[in-house]
């Protein structure tokens, strides 16, 4: 198989290595957003075979003689096979992908209005009221908050889509053990519900033997997505939240409304950044 690499390492000049290192660093900036806090041992190991197959071709090419024939042969199917696996491994990333452009309103920017400040202020009171209430009736419950919709549509297949206003009773009512999407997560994005009785991928970590699948869900999910998680243990009423795959448990009612006010983008700090942005972009606009 004949490849581009050998006549470009023939003609190899400061321009050309200029053009391969912006090349590089673009295509692995775009891989690594893609698969951030994903498996990054897959990536590794795919950049090092797509890297070994192009260093095999550009010395088989620059060499007098014909060798590293076998190597040339097998290098291009382990590649093929390499990329078949990758496929494999982030299918559900992919899918979300290839919806969301078949489907443009699916994006953050097609997306409903989140609702005002004051309506998720609203919105808090009522989540932090049912994890109060059910806490401390040891209700067992799972609440994703997806301010940016980044869970994809895989997840929210895999419950029932409700899109409806949140409040304290529609979450208990949810939980509730006799209701039959009580053992599934809630996604919650702005002022509403969006699907309930939901299954999350579970973390593969070791994790402390008290905590069950819930806890485990819950984890799993922000290992792979931007959100946060609120779990309530059915076992002892203890509330937890989960971040970039970290768990805090024993959260008192004003850290929990905390944790959800910055999870809004409504907290003090999150309203400062957003200002800052808001007056840097009006600033920009008057120096023209």
């Amino acid at each position: 198989m004949n490849y581009d690499f050998v006549e470009y390492a023939k003609n190899l000049n400061l321009y050309a290595i200029l053009d391969a290192v912006v090349l590089v660093a673009a295509v692995t900036l775009l891989v690594l957003l893609f698969v951030y806090r994903r498996n990054i041992r897959v990536l590794v190991m795919l950049l090092a075979i797509v890297v070994f197959d192009i260093l095999v071709q550009v010395l088989a090419g620059l060499s007098d003689k014909e060798i590293l024939t076998v190597s040339r042969y097998v290098m291009h199917y382990v590649v093929v096979a390499a990329i078949v696996m990758s496929c494999v491994v982030y299918q559900s990333d992919l899918k979300a992908i290839f919806q969301r452009i078949a489907n443009p309103r699916g994006l953050t920017v097609f997306n409903d209005a989140m609702g005002s400040d004051d309506e998720l202020r609203e919105t808090t009171a009522e989540i932090l009221s049912a994890c109060q209430d059910m806490a401390k009736q040891d209700v067992g419950a799972i609440i994703i908050i997806d301010s940016e919709g980044n869970i994809n549509d895989t997840v929210l297949d895999s419950g029932t889509r409700l899109n409806a206003q949140l409040s304290a009773a529609l979450l208990e009512s949810i939980f509730n053990t006799k209701a039959p999407l009580h053992d599934g997560a809630v996604i919650v994005r702005g002022n509403k519900v969006v699907a309930a009785g939901c299954f999350l991928p579970l973390t593969q970590r070791n994790v402390n033997k008290e905590m069950g699948t819930r806890h485990r869900a819950a984890i799993g999910i922000t290992e792979d997505t931007d959100v946060l998680s609120i779990v309530i243990s059915e076992e002892t009423g203890i509330i937890s939240v989960v971040k970039r795959g970290e768990i805090r448990r024993y959260m008192t009612m004003d850290k929990l409304k905390d944790e959800i006010e910055e999870a809004f983008g409504i907290s003090p700090s999150a309203i400062a950044r957003r200002q800052a942005k808001e007056e840097k972009k009006h600033h920009g606009r008057d120096t023209k």
